[in-house]
């Protein structure tokens, strides 16, 4: 059965690895954004730290600083957990690899995301969006879609040239 199964993961075609790289890059993404979002939506003061009033006029611009922060963060800890037993690393150098895989990675999908949810603000509601809106979380989703497609090639590129593993 296990010789079956690894047949049927080689067999994959590359568009689909690089999918399921992207996902795996998204999770990180996905839970960061989540996290920071309703940090300061319970915790505002979080803001101040990220730069809000000082180097940014809009909230939404220092929420995306701890978005960043944090999706890195877990990144890189999900990068890391599959690159080690894969390789079989030893802890240093399975951050570095981890760090070296996931950082274009990650910061592609954000692109797309903070890409899309500023047109969402500045072009769509000339408006912040509150974090309790259905709306902001449906407009959340698009943006995650995006973060999906502009990950996507920076993902093939990544495993294509073994930065990345295949999954």
């Amino acid at each position: 059965r296990i010789g079956s199964l690894m047949a049927e993961w080689q067999d994959k075609p590359f568009w689909a690895v690089s999918a399921l790289a992207a996902t795996h890059c998204g999770s990180g993404c996905t839970l960061g954004d989540l996290l920071a979002e309703w940090a300061v939506f319970f915790v505002p003061v979080v803001l101040t730290w990220f730069g809000y009033r000082t180097l940014f006029e809009h909230r939404m611009f220092a929420t995306w600083v701890l978005d960043f922060v944090l999706a890195f963060v877990l990144g890189i800890v999900f990068q890391y957990f599959t690159i080690v037993p894969m390789r079989h690393l030893p802890p240093l150098k399975g951050i570095w690899q981890a760090v070296k895989a996931d950082t274009l990675s990650l910061t592609a999908w954000q692109v797309g995301m903070y890409g899309w949810m500023a047109i969402a603000v500045f072009a769509i509601f000339h408006h912040e969006l509150r974090k309790t809106s259905p709306v902001f979380w449906f407009m959340m989703q698009i943006a995650m879609v995006v973060g999906f497609c502009a990950s996507f090639p920076v993902n093939w590129w990544l495993v294509r040239s073994g930065v990345k593993e295949k999954m």
